[in-house]
């Protein structure tokens, strides 16, 4: 996986050390002409090169990963670092995956339907990006553009990267998610229980590099991540602040969520578990048992007890779909997705209700064999969703479907309650897209949207009843399945590191 993300230069006055927030950016400058971007001098570069050398050993000391090889690196410019970023989203497999299931986070209503993925992830990027360390080519690139100083505790963090990269080989400990197309019983499964492993891996990533970057720039005030854990909350504070950051203030909730998890979220979970087993587990240790959902990511205790996430059950649903729909995608909807969705349906109080309630969840699509042409696949009208949610009491799966049935009309036009057809124990609607119709059984939220009604309610009978019966098995998949954040979490990470998440 390569890189990291970008950051904006700060001068590092250590302003969590001294439990304050301050901005040393430049003040701005009155309404005029732009003035010509400035570059670092040749004596800078080389005294930033000379550096690398020694902030890795930093960065080895601080984790405990030994720094195996010099580590290469290189100096690059504004526009090299977009046509990387181009071609990272016409070469990269989590942006192939990313853009294929946009129109599954479409029909969630986690994207409104005119949104248009890749121009937005592009410009964010560009705004947020300022060295990244690439481990295809295992080099840390350093950006011509930023003020040498200020570059060195970014580089700290990046070169925590290169170290993590020597001692797991990231390439292949960073992506989990299998490329073949799943065609039987055995490989849906496969895909199922490794879902959300990238996910959880990149907030080792990320939260490991942050420990380092923190840690860096405490220790001329005497203080750290495991002395002083307060901190940690200024910090999150300040990561949520988008003031210097205008593309990222205009992001939907889910591109900035999954931009900042592995982050916030993998800077505390390190720190929890720095706090309660020592460097060595922290480090090595995660990185030879890495956590396996965003579950255990945002609940480091059920990951230090050896918990793992639950993972709900899905029939062999092929026999009565494959003749009208095409299986198009498979997977979990993890904690994190239920987060996000959450707040996008009820705000931040219903996301902080429901999350610890979250028991569970997976999905599926099919897209209608009918459905051709490009302009017609591109429609959500075109695929089906079935989703099953899981909840700790009955009392949450009846809040989750309230919620959920009252946000119906801010996804599908036309939309109507349709109460004479409606059987006991269920909400259903009528829609441009198709029924939409939403049951609750005990502790379990099954909702199937664009399926005729019969069919909806066939393929409920065979999910809800499949629950607790042993093997999982799922139908036919013509894609690798993943969560419904993991290919965004995990190529906005792989760009590089990003200015939001820094002190200023």
């Amino acid at each position: 996986m390569s890189g990291t993300r970008g950051t904006k230069p700060h001068r590092f006055l250590y302003a969590l050390a001294l439990g304050l927030l301050v901005s040393t950016t430049h003040a701005q400058a009155p309404a005029g002409p732009a003035k010509p971007e400035t570059r670092i001098t040749p004596d800078q570069a080389k005294d930033l090169f000379r550096s690398v050398d020694e902030l890795a050993r930093y960065a080895s000391d601080e984790t405990g990963l030994p720094l195996k090889q010099k580590i290469k690196r290189t100096l690059t410019s504004r526009a090299a670092v977009e046509k990387y970023l181009n071609d990272k989203f016409n070469e990269d497999e989590d942006s192939k995956r990313m853009q294929r299931g946009e129109i599954v986070l479409k029909k969630f209503g986690l994207l409104d339907q005119d949104f248009n993925l890749k121009p937005f992830m592009l410009a964010l990027l560009k705004e947020q990006i300022a060295g990244y360390y690439d481990s295809k080519t295992r080099t840390v690139y350093l950006l011509d553009w930023l003020d040498a100083e200020a570059q060195k505790p970014v580089l700290v963090h990046e070169l925590t990267h290169a170290l993590q990269d020597q001692h797991s080989d990231l390439e292949k400990w960073s992506d989990q998610t299998p490329d073949e197309v799943s065609h039987n019983v055995a490989d849906d499964n496969d895909h199922l229980s490794r879902d959300e492993m990238d996910t959880a891996r990149t907030a080792v990533l990320e939260g490991q590099a942050m420990a380092v970057f923190l840690d860096y720039s405490l220790k001329p005030a005497g203080k750290s991540l495991v002395k002083n854990p307060e901190l940690l909350d200024q910090l999150e504070q300040q990561m949520n602040s988008t003031d210097d950051s205008p593309v990222l203030a205009r992001a939907p909730l889910l591109l900035s969520k999954s931009l900042l998890f592995p982050y916030q979220d993998g800077l505390s979970f390190e720190q929890d578990i720095w706090m309660d087993k020592g460097q060595a587990a922290a480090f090595t240790g995660v990185l030879d048992h890495p956590p396996a959902s965003s579950w255990e990511v945002m609940n480091p205790l059920v990951y230090e007890q050896g918990k793992q996430a639950p993972l709900l059950t899905l029939p062999d649903i092929h026999p009565l779909l494959d003749k009208v729909y095409r299986p198009y995608d498979i997977g979990q909807v993890g904690q994190l997705d239920l987060q996000i969705l959450a707040q996008i349906l009820g705000g931040e109080p219903a996301a902080r209700e429901l999350t610890p309630a979250w028991d569970g969840g997976i999905y599926w699509a099919g897209q209608r064999i009918t459905a051709t042409t490009p302009v017609e696949q591109a429609k959500t009208s075109s695929l089906a969703l079935a989703y099953l949610s899981a909840w700790r009491n009955q009392a949450a799966a009846q809040a989750f479907a309230k919620l959920y049935s009252e946000e119906i009309g801010r996804k599908y036009s036309d939309v109507k309650l349709d109460k004479p057809h409606a059987q006991s124990g269920e909400i259903l609607y009528t829609t441009a897209d198709g029924p939409v119709l939403i049951r609750v059984s005990g502790k379990y939220v099954f909702v199937a949207e664009s399926f005729p009604l019969h069919t909806a309610r066939s393929l409920g009978d065979l999910i809800l009843d499949s629950q607790g019966t042993g093997e999982i098995k799922t139908a036919t998949l013509t894609a690798p399945a993943h969560s419904l954040s993991s290919s965004l979490v995990g190529f906005m990470q792989s760009c590089g590191i990003v200015k939001a998440v820094l002190p200023r």
